[in-house]
């Protein structure tokens, strides 16, 4: 259980999101705690994937996306700062399908640590061993770690992914939808790893699945129409003890 008297990692404040006249996210306020797994669940243009965003500020990336309100990250707040790369550093993101970069496998994961200053080989072997292995993909690549990561399948290209995110020493990890592109076993192998890995960060899981969320997520938020309806305890959300009557219709399946 997520001790809520501890300092929140993340702590979002009258945050609302518009995209020229439409209104993606409204006043959500909420907080998220060192070491859980927060799960966020909703139907599509709920406004998840908008609010991740905010988070390491990607939406610079989108001069249309006009952010109001406040993001605080380690009591940093992030609408503020000057030096986003620094802020990014310690945020990993996993988008919905793989995003992998024209280089080899290795050369995927060592990036990150070379553009830190990280040069001796012996140093960045073992860096991309151990985030090949935390991902869940070592044992299939161990042998081929110079062949380009877009030749692998779609799931190790998203554990790939995962691995480059992980070659961060990330704090926070932020994870959207990434079942999309990946067949189930795959998808239970990184759940595994989510598991494990809860252990040394924090984990925003936005998925479709609800399932998903239930199996893996410390605490919920239910998302519906750019309002954050209800956040709890994932076990009491999901056996009916809500404040929001549509919150269990979604959980329920009868929409979305």
């Amino acid at each position: 259980m997520v001790n809520t008297q501890d300092t929140p990692i993340v702590e979002v404040k009258n945050l609302s999101i518009s995209y020229a006249n439409t209104r993606a996210l409204n006043n959500v306020n909420l907080q998220i705690y060192k070491n859980e797994i927060f799960g966020i669940i909703g139907p599509a243009n709920a406004g998840k994937t908008s609010f991740l965003k905010t988070l390491n500020h990607m939406d610079s990336f989108n001069h249309k996306m006009k952010v109001e309100g406040e993001v605080f990250f380690q009591g940093i707040n992030v609408r503020e700062v000057n030096n986003i790369y620094a802020l990014r550093s310690k945020i990993g993101v996993v988008f919905p399908l793989p995003v992998g970069l024209p280089l080899s496998i290795y050369d995927n994961v060592a990036l990150s640590p070379r553009l830190r200053g990280i040069k001796n080989k012996q140093d960045l072997d073992i860096i991309v061993e151990r985030c090949l292995q935390r991902a869940a993909l070592w044992d299939e690549v161990k042998d081929r770690l110079h062949a380009l990561g877009s030749l692998l399948s779609g799931g190790q290209q998203q554990r790939l992914t995962i691995a480059r995110a992980l070659s961060q020493e990330p704090e926070l990890l932020i994870l959207d939808e990434f079942s999309i592109a990946v067949d189930p076993v795959t998808t239970m192998r990184i759940e595994d790893v989510l598991t494990e890995l809860k252990q040394e960060m924090t984990i925003i899981l936005v998925t479709n699945l609800v399932q998903q969320a239930y199996r893996l997520a410390d605490r919920t938020a239910f998302f519906l129409t750019g309002d954050c309806v209800e956040i709890a305890e994932t076990e009491s959300l999901f056996s009916g003890q809500v404040t929001d009557s549509r919150t269990n219709d979604y959980i329920q399946g009868r929409f979305g």
